[in-house]
């Protein structure tokens, strides 16, 4: 049996995003497919004394309404987000018991990267916090096959030219995965639970899981897979 999981990279993702790679076989990233705008893509939340707050990457959408992720670039207005979004993070997570841990390791990303192509800089963060959890899914990219067909078709299509017999997916692809295509190809569909995760050490009042794993490694640490579901 080999588990296969297809997502695109997104910034400083949730913990649930990696559940998935760390509960597959193997990982595509598929950032050949059109980027959209207000997505994860290029932004999601940290937790603030004043609730979440967004850290959005500024991406050059000009006349380039169709442009796929991988060729998405930081907009060259905003080339200095990285100093702010470095100094969120400090501003709301310097008291978290393991800040200092990590600190040097993300602020080498936050001050000493230059790369403004969207896909890397997610994978470069996507990569070190694989690597702090203990994460070695092998990774490869859409780019590197033969697609074609309409959105489940391409899919499948990746699912046969990896060898995959079990597909996971996030639980709201239930509604436009169609199964029986993929019984039909030999390719067991299974969705992935997001659900009851338990709550852990989290500064600012009321608990909040919709917030970047960056939040559960500053306030757990070497803890921090116990409050996710693929390593219990």
């Amino acid at each position: 049996m080999k588990k296969l999981f297809i997502i695109q990279t997104n910034y400083i993702p949730w913990k649930g995003y990696f559940d998935a790679i760390n509960t597959v076989d193997e990982v595509v990233y598929y950032d050949t497919m059109q980027y959209t705008k207000n997505d994860w893509r290029n932004r999601n939340k940290i937790k603030t004394h004043q609730g979440t707050q967004w850290l959005t990457i500024p991406i050059d959408v000009k006349g380039k309404m169709h442009q796929r992720i991988c060729d998405a670039t930081v907009s060259d207005k905003y080339l200095d987000w990285r100093k702010g979004h470095w100094n969120a993070l400090q501003i709301n997570y310097s008291k978290s018991a393991h800040f200092k841990t990590y600190y040097s390791e993300f602020e080498n990303i936050y001050k000493n990267d230059n790369e403004t192509n969207l896909s890397k800089i997610n994978y470069s963060f996507i990569s070190l916090i694989n690597s702090i959890l203990g994460i070695k899914t092998p990774v490869r990219w859409s780019s590197e096959f033969e697609l074609s067909g309409d959105k489940t078709e391409k899919i499948i299509n990746l699912c046969l030219q990896t060898n995959t017999t079990e597909y996971f997916s996030g639980p709201s692809a239930k509604s436009y995965l169609d199964n029986s295509l993929f019984e039909n190809a030999g390719i067991k569909l299974s969705f992935l639970d997001y659900s009851n995760y338990p709550e852990y050490n989290q500064l600012y009042g009321e608990f909040i899981h919709e917030v970047s794993i960056l939040d559960l490694i500053f306030n757990e640490g070497p803890n921090a897979r116990k409050f996710m579901k693929s390593f219990s």
